[in-house]
């Protein structure tokens, strides 16, 4: 019920409150993506346990499915993949839709480039405004061919039978969409691919190719391989997303007598930014159980309330957060002094401006707020109720919910459009851990 109500309505929720309990959000979005890509592109059987069926994922499997792969499920969590080999996909019927998915999008790029047949993704209003040139311009060096719109966004229509070469290429701007993008294209051509990094993203293609049992090297700030190599299939343990356990380390931080655990978190050093970024303001975080689980670091997440201060935001940090964000800037806006952030411009061309949506959002609520071309500034303070929207956002929408906890009046939160994507059952497990929230029809 609660997910169905989600798509098209509102959050409201009520001042105060704490979270306690112990919880296992849903399972981590970027490697349920990517475990359904190297399974499909697999030989033998692959079974995933713990895959997010939230609304991104789902479009991967089902482009997948277009393109001539079985599976069986998703049942709670489960689901199995008979992989048709790196050559053994088909030409879908009709133009790959998917929905709100940049990583689908994306990763798919490279990984069709190398096909034999044409294809065609879309999505929905959302993903066709994002820009993707540059992961297009990149596969164009390697030899592909895909048009885009004249403002470089999607439809990208790829076009088959391409000879792939291999390259040497250094990213302007962090991103382990575009890493991904390459290193799939890179599976299809001719000698070797490198792709250097101005800073670290996150690893999990480079980690599933390996546990895929395809080789790949890590020099430094580099990573490489080489085309006309076999993954085989096997079983994969999908930990839980540390960008959905983001809100509720960041509810449980700001709301008096709130003591959580959050079970079974991935902690792959690439994506614990947000963790090193609320240790620094302050929070009260401890790690436990820490332990490997499929490749992947995995462990327990024990939060309790503590007073938070304004930072200047590391810039080493920035990448290895860049999806937590929206939940930071609330933790922000209860904390003692100013928060600064830069070099995020990134955070500009995600579902929604991220920087100003969150900015705009944070002002109705009473808080100061200054966007900035690559980040904001952030005077913490007393939050107010108030109205605000989440343009659409599953991120902006559960950001602003968990202000609830430390506001001191009433929060609605309309366009909640999108939750589902990366959290369904969001409203119902934060309602058991303790956030007064509720959905209704939107205005």
């Amino acid at each position: 019920m609660t997910n169905a109500a989600e798509r098209g309505r509102r959050f409201r929720v009520r001042p105060g409150g704490r979270l306690s309990g112990a919880l296992r959000v849903p399972g981590d979005k970027s490697i349920s993506h990517r475990a359904v890509m190297l399974g499909a592109l697999a030989e033998g059987t692959t079974e995933i346990g713990g895959f997010l069926e939230g609304a991104d994922a789902l479009a991967t499997l089902a482009a997948f499915r277009a393109l001539g792969v079985e599976a069986e499920g998703p049942r709670r969590g489960r689901l199995r993949i008979r992989g048709v080999g790196l050559h053994g996909l088909r030409a879908p019927d009709g133009p790959l839709d998917l929905g709100n998915s940049g990583t689908s999008m994306r990763l798919l790029a490279g990984l069709l480039a190398g096909q034999a047949f044409d294809s065609t993704l879309l999505g929905d209003a959302s993903l066709m405004r994002r820009p993707m040139r540059r992961v297009t311009e990149p596969l164009a060096a390697m030899g592909a061919r895909i048009d885009t719109s004249a403002e470089g966004t999607a439809p990208l229509r790829i076009h088959g039978g391409q000879r792939l070469r291999g390259i040497d290429y250094a990213l302007p701007v962090a991103s382990a969409q575009v890493k991904s993008a390459l290193l799939l294209a890179g599976l299809y051509a001719d000698g070797e691919t490198r792709v250097t990094e101005p800073a670290p993203t996150r690893d999990h293609t480079e980690r599933l190719l390996a546990g895929f049992g395809y080789p790949v090297h890590r020099d430094g700030a580099s990573v490489r391989l080489s085309g006309g190599g076999r993954l085989q299939g096997g079983p994969i343990v999908v930990p839980a997303d540390i960008s959905s356990a983001a809100f509720f380390l960041v509810g449980a931080s700001i709301a008096p007598g709130s003591a959580l655990v959050l079970e079974h978190v991935g902690l792959n050093p690439t994506r614990t930014g947000v963790i090193g970024i609320l240790r620094r303001m302050g929070a009260d975080i401890e790690i436990e159980d820490q332990r490997e689980v499929g490749g992947e670091p995995v462990g327990r997440i024990a939060v309790r309330h503590a007073p938070l201060y304004g930072i200047e935001i590391p810039p080493e940090l920035v990448p290895l957060a860049i999806d937590e964000f929206p939940a930071i800037f609330v933790a922000a806006a209860c904390a003692q002094g100013e928060t600064r952030l830069a070099g995020a411009e990134e955070l500009r061309v995600k579902e929604s401006d991220r920087i100003q949506v969150m900015a705009d959002g944070l002002a109705a609520l009473g808080i100061t707020a200054e966007p900035q071309p690559d980040g904001i500034r952030i005077q913490g303070g007393r939050l107010g109720g108030g109205q605000v929207r989440a343009h659409g956002d599953h991120r902006i929408a559960m950001a602003f919910a968990m202000a609830g906890l430390a506001a001191e009046d009433e929060i609605l939160i309309d366009d909640c459009t999108e939750v589902d994507t990366s959290f369904p059952g969001f409203v119902d497990m934060a309602r058991d851990a303790g956030l007064a929230i509720t959905v209704e029809a939107g205005a």
